[in-house]
């Protein structure tokens, strides 16, 4: 259907009438009754007429039926399928084995290791609650158990935090869980 500026028009499957004040291209823009302008495409408008038209004078029958398409297609989106047991995995994975936060520890003292393991930890922790990350996963390795009382220590200064051993399945034992409690306030 050809259009003109100034051609009175409704709009398909929606109950607006407009007045075309633009058209560039496929896009017609209208001034609706209520004043606002709105951008469609030519498709989806039809003239008003003060004679009785027949819908076959109006439209033609492909266009009938690409709308009767549109129309008969499912609405519906479809949500990427879930396991319940992938629903409780940790949104965010710390590895503070030594070699993975340093190109090399050669020079470095146990100290100033586990200085930079804990330090980390904090910032990677902090980083979390600050983006509302739930829960947390520090690979800390077995070892002796230095790393992990330490961790523990840190994360007990926290009140919205709950923590324990991750799953045995995926980490084995080097490994700790950190829930973040949203809601809890830090005072």
């Amino acid at each position: 259907m050809i259009f003109t500026v100034g051609d009175t028009v409704l709009v398909l499957d929606e109950a607006i009438t407009g007045v075309v004040k633009k058209i560039v291209g496929n896009t017609i823009s209208i001034e609706t009754t209520d004043g606002f302008l709105l951008d469609f495409e030519s498709e989806e408008l039809v003239k008003k007429s003060s004679k009785n038209v027949l819908k076959e004078d109006m439209l033609s029958r492909a266009t009938i039926n690409l709308a009767l398409q549109e129309k008969e297609q499912s609405k519906k989106r479809k949500q990427p399928k879930v396991r319940a047991k992938d629903r409780y995995e940790p949104t965010m994975e710390v590895d503070l084995h030594i070699h993975q936060l340093v190109k090399s520890s050669k020079n470095m003292s146990n100290h100033d290791m586990l200085t930079l393991q804990l330090e980390t930890a904090k910032r990677q922790l902090e980083f979390a609650i600050s983006k509302r990350i739930q829960k947390i996963v520090f690979i800390h390795g077995v070892g002796e158990g230095v790393l992990k009382v330490e961790l523990e220590y840190l994360f007990g200064r926290y009140n919205n935090v709950k923590f324990y051993d991750a799953n045995y399945q995926k980490y084995g034992v080097g490994a700790t869980e950190v829930y973040i409690y949203q809601n809890v306030s830090n005072a």
